[in-house]
Protein backbone atom coordinates (compact mmCIF):
# COMPACT_ATOMS: atom_id res chain seq x y z
CA UNK A 1 0.00 0.00 0.00
CA UNK A 2 1.23 3.49 -0.86
CA UNK A 3 1.98 5.78 2.05
CA UNK A 4 0.05 9.02 2.44
CA UNK A 5 3.15 10.95 1.42
CA UNK A 6 3.59 8.85 -1.73
CA UNK A 7 -0.10 9.20 -2.55
CA UNK A 8 0.20 12.99 -2.19
CA UNK A 9 3.31 13.01 -4.37
CA UNK A 10 1.59 10.88 -7.00
CA UNK A 11 -1.52 13.08 -7.06
CA UNK A 12 0.62 16.20 -7.27
CA UNK A 13 2.48 14.76 -10.22
CA UNK A 14 -0.80 14.01 -11.95
CA UNK A 15 -2.01 17.55 -11.40
CA UNK A 16 1.27 18.97 -12.67
CA UNK A 17 1.13 16.76 -15.73
CA UNK A 18 -2.43 17.86 -16.45
CA UNK A 19 -1.48 21.50 -16.24
CA UNK A 20 1.47 21.02 -18.54
CA UNK A 21 -0.75 19.19 -21.00
CA UNK A 22 -3.14 22.13 -21.17
CA UNK A 23 -0.45 24.64 -22.11
CA UNK A 24 1.87 24.44 -25.09
CA UNK A 25 5.29 24.04 -23.48
CA UNK A 26 8.51 24.82 -25.41
CA UNK A 27 10.46 21.91 -26.79
CA UNK A 28 12.88 21.19 -29.57
CA UNK A 29 10.02 20.14 -31.82
CA UNK A 30 7.53 22.96 -31.18
CA UNK A 31 8.17 26.21 -33.15
CA UNK A 32 8.24 29.35 -31.03
CA UNK A 33 5.09 30.75 -32.64
CA UNK A 34 3.12 27.84 -31.14
CA UNK A 35 4.60 28.08 -27.63
CA UNK A 36 2.25 29.62 -25.09
CA UNK A 37 4.60 29.31 -22.10
CA UNK A 38 6.86 30.90 -21.12
CA UNK A 39 5.18 34.00 -22.53
CA UNK A 40 7.20 36.47 -24.58
CA UNK A 41 6.08 40.03 -25.28
CA UNK A 42 3.15 39.53 -22.93
CA UNK A 43 2.89 43.21 -22.18
CA UNK A 44 2.30 44.53 -18.63
CA UNK A 45 0.69 42.01 -16.27
CA UNK A 46 -0.12 43.85 -13.04
CA UNK A 47 -2.75 42.28 -10.84
CA UNK A 48 -5.06 44.27 -8.55
CA UNK A 49 -4.25 45.00 -4.92
CA UNK A 50 -7.37 43.30 -3.58
CA UNK A 51 -9.72 40.53 -4.67
CA UNK A 52 -13.46 41.16 -5.09
CA UNK A 53 -15.51 40.86 -1.87
CA UNK A 54 -18.94 41.85 -3.12
CA UNK A 55 -20.90 39.88 -0.53
CA UNK A 56 -19.43 42.16 2.12
CA UNK A 57 -19.23 45.48 0.27
CA UNK A 58 -22.46 45.51 -1.78
CA UNK A 59 -24.75 48.37 -0.64
CA UNK A 60 -27.27 48.12 -3.48
CA UNK A 61 -30.63 46.62 -2.48
CA UNK A 62 -31.65 43.78 -4.77
CA UNK A 63 -35.05 44.16 -6.35
CA UNK A 64 -35.09 47.95 -6.42
CA UNK A 65 -36.47 49.27 -9.70
CA UNK A 66 -33.55 51.34 -10.87
CA UNK A 67 -30.92 50.62 -13.50
CA UNK A 68 -31.72 46.93 -13.19
CA UNK A 69 -29.69 44.06 -14.50
CA UNK A 70 -29.74 40.85 -12.47
CA UNK A 71 -26.61 40.26 -10.38
CA UNK A 72 -24.65 37.82 -12.49
CA UNK A 73 -22.07 38.42 -11.07
CA UNK A 74 -21.74 42.24 -11.23
CA UNK A 75 -23.89 44.53 -9.09
CA UNK A 76 -25.63 46.81 -11.55
CA UNK A 77 -28.89 47.49 -9.72
CA UNK A 78 -28.18 51.11 -8.89
CA UNK A 79 -30.48 54.12 -8.40
CA UNK A 80 -29.52 56.41 -11.28
CA UNK A 81 -31.06 59.87 -11.34
CA UNK A 82 -33.22 60.40 -14.42
CA UNK A 83 -33.45 56.73 -15.35
CA UNK A 84 -37.21 56.30 -15.67
CA UNK A 85 -37.28 53.29 -17.98
CA UNK A 86 -35.08 50.87 -16.00
CA UNK A 87 -32.44 50.91 -18.72
CA UNK A 88 -28.97 49.79 -17.73
CA UNK A 89 -26.25 52.42 -17.62
CA UNK A 90 -23.83 49.50 -17.97
CA UNK A 91 -24.85 49.26 -21.60
CA UNK A 92 -23.74 52.88 -22.07
CA UNK A 93 -20.04 52.35 -21.41
CA UNK A 94 -18.83 52.09 -24.98
CA UNK A 95 -15.90 49.71 -25.42
CA UNK A 96 -15.75 49.34 -21.62
CA UNK A 97 -19.19 47.72 -21.49
CA UNK A 98 -19.18 44.18 -20.19
CA UNK A 99 -20.42 42.00 -23.04
CA UNK A 100 -24.09 42.04 -23.98
CA UNK A 101 -25.72 41.16 -27.32
CA UNK A 102 -26.75 44.17 -29.39
CA UNK A 103 -30.28 44.80 -28.03
CA UNK A 104 -31.69 46.61 -31.07
CA UNK A 105 -29.91 45.00 -34.01
CA UNK A 106 -28.44 46.63 -37.09
CA UNK A 107 -31.60 46.84 -39.19
CA UNK A 108 -32.24 43.24 -40.13
CA UNK A 109 -34.28 40.55 -38.43
CA UNK A 110 -32.77 37.17 -37.65
CA UNK A 111 -33.85 34.23 -39.80
CA UNK A 112 -33.20 30.50 -39.61
CA UNK A 113 -31.55 28.67 -42.46
CA UNK A 114 -34.07 27.59 -45.10
CA UNK A 115 -34.58 23.82 -45.21
CA UNK A 116 -31.89 22.24 -47.35
CA UNK A 117 -29.29 25.00 -46.80
CA UNK A 118 -26.18 24.38 -44.70
CA UNK A 119 -23.43 26.39 -43.02
CA UNK A 120 -20.17 25.09 -44.45
CA UNK A 121 -17.69 27.10 -42.36
CA UNK A 122 -17.40 30.15 -40.12
CA UNK A 123 -14.76 32.78 -39.39
CA UNK A 124 -14.75 34.29 -35.90
CA UNK A 125 -12.98 37.50 -34.91
CA UNK A 126 -13.18 37.93 -31.13
CA UNK A 127 -12.18 40.72 -28.77
CA UNK A 128 -10.56 39.95 -25.42
CA UNK A 129 -12.67 40.08 -22.28
CA UNK A 130 -13.08 42.71 -19.58
CA UNK A 131 -9.77 43.92 -18.19
CA UNK A 132 -8.01 46.37 -15.93
CA UNK A 133 -7.09 49.75 -17.48
CA UNK A 134 -3.72 50.23 -19.09
CA UNK A 135 -1.05 51.20 -16.57
CA UNK A 136 -0.40 54.68 -17.96
CA UNK A 137 -4.00 55.50 -18.82
CA UNK A 138 -5.62 58.77 -17.76
CA UNK A 139 -8.05 56.93 -15.48
CA UNK A 140 -5.17 55.24 -13.64
CA UNK A 141 -3.36 58.55 -13.23
CA UNK A 142 -6.59 60.13 -12.03
CA UNK A 143 -7.10 57.40 -9.45
CA UNK A 144 -3.65 57.95 -8.01
CA UNK A 145 -4.19 61.73 -8.06
CA UNK A 146 -7.42 61.50 -6.05
CA UNK A 147 -5.78 59.19 -3.52
CA UNK A 148 -2.89 61.66 -3.10
CA UNK A 149 -5.27 64.59 -2.64
CA UNK A 150 -6.95 62.72 0.20
CA UNK A 151 -3.67 61.63 1.78
CA UNK A 152 -2.10 65.09 1.81
CA UNK A 153 -5.29 66.83 2.92
CA UNK A 154 -5.69 68.95 -0.21
CA UNK A 155 -9.34 67.98 -0.47
CA UNK A 156 -12.09 67.11 1.99
CA UNK A 157 -14.78 65.08 0.36
CA UNK A 158 -18.39 65.47 1.53
CA UNK A 159 -21.92 64.31 0.68
CA UNK A 160 -21.91 61.80 -2.19
CA UNK A 161 -18.11 61.99 -2.39
CA UNK A 162 -17.64 61.10 1.27
CA UNK A 163 -16.53 57.57 0.25
CA UNK A 164 -13.33 59.10 -1.19
CA UNK A 165 -12.03 59.83 2.31
CA UNK A 166 -11.31 56.10 2.66
CA UNK A 167 -10.99 55.22 -1.03
CA UNK A 168 -7.78 53.96 -2.61
CA UNK A 169 -6.93 53.24 -6.22
CA UNK A 170 -6.55 49.46 -6.26
CA UNK A 171 -6.94 48.42 -9.90
CA UNK A 172 -4.29 46.38 -11.67
CA UNK A 173 -3.22 46.94 -15.24
CA UNK A 174 -3.79 45.35 -18.63
CA UNK A 175 -4.79 41.77 -17.73
CA UNK A 176 -8.21 40.11 -17.71
CA UNK A 177 -10.39 40.42 -14.64
CA UNK A 178 -12.59 37.53 -13.51
CA UNK A 179 -15.52 38.87 -15.52
CA UNK A 180 -13.34 38.89 -18.62
CA UNK A 181 -12.43 35.27 -18.12
CA UNK A 182 -16.11 34.42 -17.74
CA UNK A 183 -17.06 36.34 -20.88
CA UNK A 184 -14.65 34.35 -23.03
CA UNK A 185 -15.53 31.01 -21.46
CA UNK A 186 -19.24 31.69 -21.88
CA UNK A 187 -18.63 32.77 -25.47
CA UNK A 188 -16.83 29.50 -26.16
CA UNK A 189 -19.74 27.54 -24.71
CA UNK A 190 -22.22 29.55 -26.81
CA UNK A 191 -20.12 29.09 -29.92
CA UNK A 192 -19.98 25.36 -29.27
CA UNK A 193 -23.77 25.17 -29.10
CA UNK A 194 -24.09 27.22 -32.29
CA UNK A 195 -21.32 25.66 -34.37
CA UNK A 196 -20.01 22.55 -32.60
CA UNK A 197 -21.34 20.38 -35.41
CA UNK A 198 -18.79 21.93 -37.79
CA UNK A 199 -15.83 20.55 -35.85
CA UNK A 200 -14.24 17.46 -37.34
CA UNK A 201 -13.22 15.50 -34.25
CA UNK A 202 -10.45 13.72 -36.14
CA UNK A 203 -8.57 16.98 -36.76
CA UNK A 204 -6.66 19.53 -34.71
CA UNK A 205 -7.34 23.08 -35.81
CA UNK A 206 -5.10 26.16 -35.58
CA UNK A 207 -6.41 29.34 -33.93
CA UNK A 208 -4.62 32.69 -33.85
CA UNK A 209 -4.09 35.23 -31.11
CA UNK A 210 -1.33 37.62 -30.04
CA UNK A 211 1.35 37.35 -27.40
CA UNK A 212 -0.20 39.97 -25.11
CA UNK A 213 -1.28 38.34 -21.86
CA UNK A 214 -4.98 39.23 -22.02
CA UNK A 215 -5.11 38.15 -25.65
CA UNK A 216 -3.56 34.76 -24.98
CA UNK A 217 -5.71 34.16 -21.91
CA UNK A 218 -8.86 35.19 -23.78
CA UNK A 219 -8.14 32.63 -26.49
CA UNK A 220 -7.46 29.95 -23.89
CA UNK A 221 -10.66 30.61 -21.94
CA UNK A 222 -12.68 30.58 -25.16
CA UNK A 223 -11.16 27.25 -26.16
CA UNK A 224 -11.89 25.83 -22.71
CA UNK A 225 -15.52 26.87 -23.11
CA UNK A 226 -15.79 25.35 -26.59
CA UNK A 227 -13.76 22.16 -26.18
CA UNK A 228 -13.30 21.71 -22.42
CA UNK A 229 -10.15 21.83 -20.32
CA UNK A 230 -8.41 19.42 -22.68
CA UNK A 231 -8.69 21.90 -25.55
CA UNK A 232 -5.02 21.49 -26.50
CA UNK A 233 -5.98 18.09 -27.93
CA UNK A 234 -8.21 19.94 -30.39
CA UNK A 235 -6.50 23.29 -31.00
CA UNK A 236 -3.03 24.67 -31.52
CA UNK A 237 -2.71 28.36 -30.72
CA UNK A 238 -0.52 30.33 -33.12
CA UNK A 239 0.86 33.39 -31.33
CA UNK A 240 1.62 36.51 -33.36
CA UNK A 241 4.08 38.90 -31.74
CA UNK A 242 2.30 41.99 -30.46
CA UNK A 243 5.14 44.44 -30.22
CA UNK A 244 6.24 47.62 -31.94
CA UNK A 245 7.92 46.86 -35.25
CA UNK A 246 6.32 43.46 -35.82
CA UNK A 247 3.68 42.75 -38.44
CA UNK A 248 0.41 41.64 -36.89
CA UNK A 249 -3.03 41.91 -38.48
CA UNK A 250 -4.66 41.38 -35.08
CA UNK A 251 -2.93 44.50 -33.73
CA UNK A 252 -2.52 46.44 -36.95
CA UNK A 253 -1.67 49.77 -35.37
CA UNK A 254 1.84 48.60 -34.46
CA UNK A 255 2.75 48.74 -38.14
CA UNK A 256 0.89 51.94 -38.90
CA UNK A 257 2.91 54.84 -37.56
CA UNK A 258 0.40 57.56 -38.35
CA UNK A 259 -2.32 55.77 -36.39
CA UNK A 260 -0.28 56.45 -33.25
CA UNK A 261 0.35 60.13 -33.99
CA UNK A 262 -1.52 63.43 -33.93
CA UNK A 263 -2.88 62.68 -37.41
CA UNK A 264 -5.30 60.09 -36.03
CA UNK A 265 -6.59 61.87 -32.91
CA UNK A 266 -9.59 63.66 -34.40
CA UNK A 267 -11.91 61.50 -32.33
CA UNK A 268 -10.24 62.54 -29.10
CA UNK A 269 -10.51 66.19 -30.09
CA UNK A 270 -14.20 65.82 -30.89
CA UNK A 271 -14.86 63.99 -27.64
CA UNK A 272 -13.28 66.75 -25.57
CA UNK A 273 -15.60 69.31 -27.15
CA UNK A 274 -18.62 67.16 -26.33
CA UNK A 275 -17.37 66.45 -22.78
CA UNK A 276 -17.40 70.17 -21.98
CA UNK A 277 -21.07 70.25 -22.92
CA UNK A 278 -22.52 67.17 -21.27
CA UNK A 279 -20.33 67.28 -18.12
CA UNK A 280 -20.73 70.98 -17.32
CA UNK A 281 -23.31 70.42 -14.57
CA UNK A 282 -21.45 67.41 -13.16
CA UNK A 283 -18.24 69.43 -12.91
CA UNK A 284 -19.97 72.06 -10.78
CA UNK A 285 -21.74 69.40 -8.73
CA UNK A 286 -18.58 67.47 -7.81
CA UNK A 287 -16.60 70.65 -7.10
CA UNK A 288 -19.22 71.68 -4.54
CA UNK A 289 -18.58 68.46 -2.61
CA UNK A 290 -14.77 68.65 -2.65
CA UNK A 291 -13.72 71.10 0.04
CA UNK A 292 -12.09 73.63 -2.24
CA UNK A 293 -10.73 71.32 -4.92
CA UNK A 294 -11.85 72.48 -8.36
CA UNK A 295 -12.65 69.58 -10.65
CA UNK A 296 -11.70 69.88 -14.29
CA UNK A 297 -13.82 68.37 -17.04
CA UNK A 298 -11.03 65.85 -17.55
CA UNK A 299 -11.25 64.87 -13.86
CA UNK A 300 -14.99 64.32 -14.14
CA UNK A 301 -14.60 62.28 -17.31
CA UNK A 302 -12.02 60.06 -15.62
CA UNK A 303 -14.35 59.67 -12.66
CA UNK A 304 -17.00 58.34 -15.03
CA UNK A 305 -14.47 56.02 -16.62
CA UNK A 306 -13.59 54.61 -13.19
CA UNK A 307 -17.13 53.20 -12.92
CA UNK A 308 -16.92 50.50 -15.61
CA UNK A 309 -13.37 49.53 -14.66
CA UNK A 310 -14.11 49.11 -10.95
CA UNK A 311 -17.38 47.34 -11.71
CA UNK A 312 -15.78 44.59 -13.77
CA UNK A 313 -12.84 44.34 -11.36
CA UNK A 314 -14.64 44.34 -8.01
CA UNK A 315 -18.31 43.79 -8.86
CA UNK A 316 -19.46 47.23 -7.72
CA UNK A 317 -18.24 50.84 -7.93
CA UNK A 318 -19.29 53.88 -5.91
CA UNK A 319 -18.37 56.08 -8.88
CA UNK A 320 -21.31 54.86 -10.97
CA UNK A 321 -24.22 56.57 -9.27
CA UNK A 322 -22.50 59.96 -9.10
CA UNK A 323 -23.84 60.65 -12.58
CA UNK A 324 -27.30 61.04 -14.06
CA UNK A 325 -28.74 58.85 -16.76
CA UNK A 326 -28.33 61.64 -19.33
CA UNK A 327 -24.68 61.99 -18.34
CA UNK A 328 -24.18 58.30 -18.97
CA UNK A 329 -25.76 58.67 -22.40
CA UNK A 330 -23.32 61.51 -22.96
CA UNK A 331 -20.46 59.22 -21.92
CA UNK A 332 -21.45 56.64 -24.52
CA UNK A 333 -21.55 59.28 -27.23
CA UNK A 334 -18.11 60.59 -26.23
CA UNK A 335 -16.71 57.14 -26.97
CA UNK A 336 -18.63 56.92 -30.24
CA UNK A 337 -16.89 60.15 -31.28
CA UNK A 338 -13.50 58.77 -30.28
CA UNK A 339 -13.86 55.55 -32.25
CA UNK A 340 -15.28 57.27 -35.32
CA UNK A 341 -12.51 59.85 -35.47
CA UNK A 342 -9.57 57.75 -34.25
CA UNK A 343 -10.26 54.31 -35.70
CA UNK A 344 -13.25 54.45 -38.01
CA UNK A 345 -14.34 56.20 -41.17
CA UNK A 346 -13.46 59.56 -39.64
CA UNK A 347 -9.81 58.57 -39.23
CA UNK A 348 -7.15 58.86 -41.97
CA UNK A 349 -5.74 55.48 -40.86
CA UNK A 350 -9.07 53.74 -40.19
CA UNK A 351 -8.97 51.48 -43.24
CA UNK A 352 -5.21 50.95 -43.20
CA UNK A 353 -5.04 49.59 -39.65
CA UNK A 354 -7.67 46.95 -40.42
CA UNK A 355 -6.70 46.01 -43.98
CA UNK A 356 -4.31 43.21 -43.00
CA UNK A 357 -7.09 41.11 -41.49
CA UNK A 358 -9.42 41.93 -44.39
CA UNK A 359 -6.87 40.59 -46.88
CA UNK A 360 -6.34 37.48 -44.76
CA UNK A 361 -10.06 36.70 -44.73
CA UNK A 362 -10.21 37.43 -48.46
CA UNK A 363 -7.44 34.87 -49.08
CA UNK A 364 -9.15 32.29 -46.87
CA UNK A 365 -12.47 32.72 -48.66
CA UNK A 366 -10.74 32.34 -52.02
CA UNK A 367 -9.00 29.20 -50.74
CA UNK A 368 -5.33 30.20 -50.96
CA UNK A 369 -2.52 31.36 -48.72
CA UNK A 370 -2.00 35.07 -48.22
CA UNK A 371 0.01 36.04 -51.30
CA UNK A 372 0.56 39.80 -51.16
CA UNK A 373 4.14 41.10 -51.12
CA UNK A 374 5.68 42.13 -47.79
CA UNK A 375 4.62 45.64 -46.86
CA UNK A 376 1.35 45.56 -48.79
CA UNK A 377 -0.42 45.30 -45.41
CA UNK A 378 0.68 44.68 -41.84
CA UNK A 379 -0.12 40.96 -42.07
CA UNK A 380 2.68 38.66 -40.90
CA UNK A 381 3.77 37.27 -44.25
CA UNK A 382 5.98 34.58 -42.70
CA UNK A 383 3.09 33.02 -40.78
CA UNK A 384 0.49 33.62 -43.49
CA UNK A 385 2.53 31.76 -46.10
CA UNK A 386 2.51 28.52 -44.09
CA UNK A 387 -0.55 26.27 -43.90
CA UNK A 388 0.52 25.30 -40.38
CA UNK A 389 -0.17 28.83 -39.19
CA UNK A 390 -2.62 29.92 -41.88
CA UNK A 391 -4.73 26.80 -42.56
CA UNK A 392 -7.16 26.78 -45.47
CA UNK A 393 -9.21 23.65 -44.85
CA UNK A 394 -10.79 24.45 -41.48
CA UNK A 395 -14.54 24.73 -41.03
CA UNK A 396 -13.90 26.68 -37.80
CA UNK A 397 -11.53 29.66 -37.84
CA UNK A 398 -10.82 31.57 -34.61
CA UNK A 399 -8.92 34.87 -34.37
CA UNK A 400 -8.58 37.18 -31.35
CA UNK A 401 -8.01 40.93 -31.49
CA UNK A 402 -8.57 44.32 -29.80
CA UNK A 403 -11.44 46.83 -29.84
CA UNK A 404 -9.82 49.60 -31.86
CA UNK A 405 -8.42 47.04 -34.28
CA UNK A 406 -11.88 45.54 -34.78
CA UNK A 407 -13.28 49.03 -35.42
CA UNK A 408 -10.57 49.54 -38.03
CA UNK A 409 -11.37 46.15 -39.55
CA UNK A 410 -15.04 47.14 -39.82
CA UNK A 411 -13.84 50.28 -41.60
CA UNK A 412 -11.46 48.38 -43.88
CA UNK A 413 -14.29 46.05 -44.88
CA UNK A 414 -16.08 49.17 -46.05
CA UNK A 415 -19.12 48.54 -43.85
CA UNK A 416 -20.45 52.01 -44.57
CA UNK A 417 -23.57 51.48 -42.50
CA UNK A 418 -21.32 52.63 -39.65
CA UNK A 419 -20.06 55.66 -41.56
CA UNK A 420 -22.24 58.49 -40.37
CA UNK A 421 -21.51 62.09 -39.46
CA UNK A 422 -21.27 62.36 -35.69
CA UNK A 423 -21.45 66.02 -34.68
CA UNK A 424 -19.74 67.30 -31.54
CA UNK A 425 -23.03 68.87 -30.44
CA UNK A 426 -24.74 65.55 -29.69
CA UNK A 427 -25.96 62.27 -31.19
CA UNK A 428 -27.69 62.31 -34.58
CA UNK A 429 -31.00 60.64 -35.27
CA UNK A 430 -30.84 56.94 -36.13
CA UNK A 431 -27.23 56.69 -34.98
CA UNK A 432 -25.58 53.58 -36.42
CA UNK A 433 -22.16 53.54 -34.76
CA UNK A 434 -22.83 52.93 -31.07
CA UNK A 435 -19.60 51.51 -29.70
CA UNK A 436 -21.22 49.48 -26.90
CA UNK A 437 -23.21 47.69 -29.63
CA UNK A 438 -20.19 47.22 -31.89
CA UNK A 439 -17.06 46.61 -29.78
CA UNK A 440 -17.89 45.95 -26.11
CA UNK A 441 -15.62 43.66 -24.16
CA UNK A 442 -15.71 40.14 -25.70
CA UNK A 443 -17.07 41.40 -29.03
CA UNK A 444 -17.56 38.68 -31.59
CA UNK A 445 -17.75 39.16 -35.37
CA UNK A 446 -18.82 36.04 -37.25
CA UNK A 447 -18.84 35.43 -41.00
CA UNK A 448 -20.99 32.40 -41.88
CA UNK A 449 -20.62 30.77 -45.29
CA UNK A 450 -23.91 29.18 -46.31
CA UNK A 451 -24.51 26.70 -49.15
CA UNK A 452 -28.00 26.76 -50.64
CA UNK A 453 -29.33 24.24 -53.22
CA UNK A 454 -30.69 27.15 -55.31
CA UNK A 455 -31.07 30.94 -54.93
CA UNK A 456 -32.93 31.92 -51.75
CA UNK A 457 -35.74 34.42 -52.20
CA UNK A 458 -34.93 37.91 -50.96
CA UNK A 459 -38.30 38.14 -49.22
CA UNK A 460 -38.55 35.51 -46.51
CA UNK A 461 -41.89 33.77 -45.83
CA UNK A 462 -43.52 34.86 -42.58
CA UNK A 463 -44.94 31.40 -41.91
CA UNK A 464 -42.27 29.26 -40.27
CA UNK A 465 -44.01 26.14 -41.57
CA UNK A 466 -44.01 27.39 -45.16
CA UNK A 467 -43.18 24.73 -47.79
CA UNK A 468 -39.62 24.59 -49.11
CA UNK A 469 -40.70 26.07 -52.44
CA UNK A 470 -41.57 29.34 -50.67
CA UNK A 471 -37.91 29.81 -49.76
CA UNK A 472 -36.23 29.19 -53.10
CA UNK A 473 -36.16 30.50 -56.66
CA UNK A 474 -35.22 28.34 -59.61
CA UNK A 475 -31.49 28.14 -60.23
CA UNK A 476 -28.21 26.52 -59.38
CA UNK A 477 -26.46 26.00 -56.08
CA UNK A 478 -25.72 29.40 -54.51
CA UNK A 479 -23.28 30.34 -51.75
CA UNK A 480 -24.12 33.18 -49.37
CA UNK A 481 -22.20 35.07 -46.71
CA UNK A 482 -23.90 36.15 -43.50
CA UNK A 483 -22.25 38.64 -41.11
CA UNK A 484 -23.16 38.70 -37.42
CA UNK A 485 -21.80 41.25 -34.97
CA UNK A 486 -22.52 40.59 -31.31
CA UNK A 487 -25.18 38.04 -32.23
CA UNK A 488 -27.09 40.32 -34.60
CA UNK A 489 -27.11 40.36 -38.40
CA UNK A 490 -25.31 43.18 -40.18
CA UNK A 491 -27.28 43.61 -43.44
CA UNK A 492 -24.62 43.70 -46.14
CA UNK A 493 -26.76 45.55 -48.68
CA UNK A 494 -26.67 48.61 -46.41
CA UNK A 495 -22.92 48.84 -46.97
CA UNK A 496 -22.51 47.19 -50.35
CA UNK A 497 -24.95 48.45 -53.04
CA UNK A 498 -23.87 45.53 -55.21
CA UNK A 499 -25.63 43.17 -52.79
CA UNK A 500 -29.31 42.41 -53.21
CA UNK A 501 -31.60 43.98 -50.62
CA UNK A 502 -32.70 40.99 -48.62
CA UNK A 503 -34.79 40.41 -45.50
CA UNK A 504 -32.02 38.25 -44.04
CA UNK A 505 -29.21 40.71 -44.83
CA UNK A 506 -27.13 38.04 -46.61
CA UNK A 507 -25.22 38.53 -49.83
CA UNK A 508 -23.98 36.12 -52.47
CA UNK A 509 -20.38 35.19 -51.73
CA UNK A 510 -19.28 35.79 -55.31
CA UNK A 511 -20.50 39.38 -55.08
CA UNK A 512 -18.75 40.00 -51.77
CA UNK A 513 -15.48 38.58 -53.11
CA UNK A 514 -15.57 41.07 -55.97
CA UNK A 515 -16.03 43.88 -53.44
CA UNK A 516 -13.21 42.56 -51.25
CA UNK A 517 -10.95 42.54 -54.27
CA UNK A 518 -10.91 46.35 -54.35
CA UNK A 519 -10.52 47.06 -50.64
CA UNK A 520 -6.70 47.01 -50.57
CA UNK A 521 -6.44 49.83 -53.09
CA UNK A 522 -9.07 51.81 -51.21
CA UNK A 523 -7.16 51.52 -47.91
CA UNK A 524 -3.97 53.11 -49.34
CA UNK A 525 -2.00 51.31 -46.60
CA UNK A 526 1.50 52.63 -47.27
CA UNK A 527 0.45 56.26 -47.60
CA UNK A 528 -2.15 56.20 -44.82
CA UNK A 529 0.27 54.67 -42.32
CA UNK A 530 3.59 56.19 -43.31
CA UNK A 531 2.84 59.16 -45.60
CA UNK A 532 3.69 62.73 -44.71
CA UNK A 533 0.35 64.47 -44.82
CA UNK A 534 -1.16 67.19 -42.65
CA UNK A 535 -3.76 66.44 -40.04
CA UNK A 536 -7.22 67.74 -40.79
CA UNK A 537 -9.98 68.87 -38.43
CA UNK A 538 -12.44 66.31 -37.14
CA UNK A 539 -15.19 65.74 -39.68
CA UNK A 540 -13.05 66.33 -42.77
CA UNK A 541 -12.07 62.67 -43.15
CA UNK A 542 -15.09 60.71 -44.31
CA UNK A 543 -13.91 57.36 -45.74
CA UNK A 544 -11.19 56.11 -43.40
CA UNK A 545 -8.31 57.32 -45.59
CA UNK A 546 -6.36 60.61 -45.74
CA UNK A 547 -8.18 63.50 -47.32
CA UNK A 548 -7.04 63.79 -50.93
CA UNK A 549 -7.41 67.15 -52.62
CA UNK A 550 -6.63 68.28 -56.13
CA UNK A 551 -3.67 70.27 -57.38
CA UNK A 552 -3.54 71.76 -60.82
CA UNK A 553 -0.65 70.80 -63.05
CA UNK A 554 1.11 73.88 -64.30
CA UNK A 555 4.30 74.25 -66.31
CA UNK A 556 4.72 73.98 -70.02
CA UNK A 557 1.60 71.88 -70.53
CA UNK A 558 -0.88 74.54 -69.38
CA UNK A 559 -3.79 72.18 -70.08
CA UNK A 560 -5.70 72.44 -66.82
CA UNK A 561 -4.99 68.78 -66.02
CA UNK A 562 -5.34 67.84 -62.36
CA UNK A 563 -3.56 65.26 -60.22
CA UNK A 564 -4.23 63.80 -56.80
CA UNK A 565 -1.54 63.93 -54.15
CA UNK A 566 -0.72 65.20 -50.70
CA UNK A 567 0.65 68.72 -50.76
CA UNK A 568 0.55 72.04 -48.97
CA UNK A 569 -0.42 73.74 -52.23
CA UNK A 570 -4.09 72.91 -52.56
CA UNK A 571 -6.63 74.30 -54.97
CA UNK A 572 -9.75 74.31 -52.79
Amino acid sequence: MLSAAKLLLASTSLVTAAVIDIRQEPSTTVPDYFQTTPQIFAGPTVTGLIAPFLAQSNPAPFGQEASFVANAPLETNLPITGNTNRSSIFQLHGQLSSYFPNPVGFGSNEYPLPPGSNISHVHLLHRHGSRYPTGDSSVANFGRKIQNLTTNGSAKWTDELDFLNAWEYQLGAEILVARGRQELFDSGVLFYYNYGGLYNTSTKITARTTTQDRMLKSAEYFMAGFFGLEWTHNVTLALILEQQGFNNSLAGYFQCNNSNSYQATGGNNASRIWEKTYLAAATERLTAMSGGYNWTVADVYNAQTMCPYETVAFGYSRWCDLFTYDEWKGFEYSIDLQFHGNNGFGSPTGRAVGIGYVEELFARLEGHLYNLPPGATQANVTLDEMEATFPLDQSLNFDFSHDTNIMAIITAFGLKQFNQTLPTTGPPDDQQLIVSHVTPFATRMVWEIIQAPSPIKASRPTNVTAPTSDYYDQGNTTTYIHLLLNQRTVPLYKSYPECEKRDDGWCELSTVLKIFGGLLDTARYEYSCFGDYPSVPYGNVTDGVPTVKRRALGGAFGTGLEMYESSDRWIE
